[in-house]
């Protein structure tokens, strides 16, 4: 058999079995990335003829990855996004913040400063090191995330997580772009300056504006021109219309990214903010249950397909270069630097302790950080890619096995403390303000009460 033809045979196997095994390893304490990662690795190990996919000895795999994981990021920011009930303001969101302001540099630092000391790092790819592998996940962290929306029950904890990771994927940038700066400067000077104000500032601002704008122009388009009533008024093509529906979302929130990245801003927080900012209309319309299912529906092909590639990096020696000293890190990120960098950023919201701890502990590392050393390495020049690749798969590797196997657990046991809701909250979840009009009424589901 022709290995091209054996890839799609394990790729159309691993997309009739996703939503199975997804549903049967949750009663196991197993998670779906587990298998796919190991049946990629087992697969890609024998002598079949595959090819070998490795980015730090082939250039074509690391620019392959940085696109594939790219789009994958996209698309689980999109879906996070749309699946946040949760009106957005300082209060609602307060406990997000300490997150991404506190526990995310730390984690940067910390990494960052191992990679100095223990492995001998240059600057520049100890900052690299620590800017992949301080965002949290929101591909393979699905088991933690809020539900789809129209989910009325509230959970701070899985809020905290979605919203955690929906943001630093793309506050992770500047310290990526830092990272690119920094290779081959021997000292600081104007270039410090232009990266704080270009990197830190202005992409920043950047993207947080263009996703704002392009999600109230989406919102716009479906429910004040009635995109959604022209896609919903005929029953029997409602299959049909339900797709057109995902298509729109698809396409506006790629807009956003592009948009952003034309201005030189951050397109990853533009597709979040794009997605949170249409998700504020309308919030009793079906359509962002099904714009939510269709894009996660996308979101799952090319996880399947990312998860055995990751088995193929393992298999193919991207973990040759791995020591002992750079197993530690990835070992002190997921069991030292995060709870406590988590715990610190906690410190002060209305969690009971055992809801802090699941927020601290459950920082799951991922796609997000294959994306960001790919980006690095595609736009740096950083000697030591070997190490740097070798302790960030690590990392991810523990990362799905530790948190596959306790993430259901330990927020099934926050649940029955009912530690997972802030202390003197309504457990009835904040609200979206109703519509502003009438609606058809075949056009949304019931209203929460």
């Amino acid at each position: 058999m022709e290995p091209r033809i054996l890839l799609f045979v394990l790729f159309g196997l691993g997309l009739v079995l996703a939503v199975t095994l997804e549903r049967k390893l949750a009663k196991y304490w197993l998670s779906l990335p587990i298998v796919y990662v190991a049946a990629g690795y087992l697969v890609f190990s024998l002598p079949l003829g595959l090819p070998h996919f490795n980015p730090t000895v082939d250039g074509f795999d690391a620019l392959t990855l940085e696109y594939v994981t790219e789009f994958i990021v996209i698309a689980s920011l999109m879906a996070a996004g749309i699946a946040i009930d949760r009106p957005v303001s300082w209060k609602n969101w307060g406990q997000i913040w300490p997150l991404l302001v506190i526990a995310m540099p730390l984690t940067i630092t910390a990494v960052a400063l191992l990679g100095w000391w223990a492995l001998g790092l240059a600057p520049a790819s100890a900052i690299l090191l620590g800017a992949a592998l301080a965002p949290t996940d929101p591909v393979l962290a699905r088991s933690v995330q809020v539900g789809p929306p129209g989910d009325n029950e509230r959970h701070d904890v899985r809020f905290s997580l979605t919203v955690e990771a929906g943001l630093n994927d793309g506050l992770a940038f500047p310290f990526t772009y830092l990272a690119i700066a920094a290779a081959g400067m021997a000292s600081l000077g104007m270039w410090t300056l232009e990266w704080a104000a270009l990197d830190l500032v202005w992409r920043i601002a950047a993207g947080v504006l263009v996703g704002w704008l392009v999600g109230r122009a989406g919102a716009w388009y479906v429910f004040e021109r009635g995109a959604d009533e022209e896609m919903n008024d005929v029953d029997s093509e409602a299959p049909r219309y339900s797709t057109s529906e995902g298509l729109v979302v698809l396409g506006t929130l790629l807009l956003a990214y592009g948009l952003a990245e034309i201005v030189e801003g951050y397109g990853f927080l533009a597709v979040f903010v794009g997605a949170v900012t249409a998700r504020q209309r309308e919030n009793a319309s079906r359509y962002h249950k099904i714009s939510h299912h269709f894009i996660d529906q996308i979101e799952q092909i090319v996880l399947v397909a990312v998860l055995f590639a990751f088995g193929a990096m393992l298999a193919s020696g991207v973990l040759d270069s791995l020591t002992w000293p750079a197993a530690l890190i990835g070992i002190a990120l997921v069991f030292v630097i995060r709870p406590i960098s988590g715990l610190l950023a906690e410190a002060n919201c209305g969690l009971p302790i055992v809801g802090k701890l699941a927020v601290a502990f459950l920082g799951v590392r991922g796609m997000g950080s294959i994306y960001y050393l790919a980006y690095g390495q595609n736009h740096g020049e950083f000697a030591e890619l070997g190490t740097l690749w070798a302790t960030a798969s690590f990392a991810i590797l523990l990362s799905i096995v530790v948190h596959g196997i306790f993430a259901g657990p330990l927020i099934a046991f926050a649940e029955r403390r009912g530690a997972h809701i802030h202390a003197g909250a309504d457990k009835d979840m904040p609200r979206l303000s109703p519509p502003e009009r009438p609606r058809v009424a075949v056009d949304r589901a019931a209203a929460p009460e």
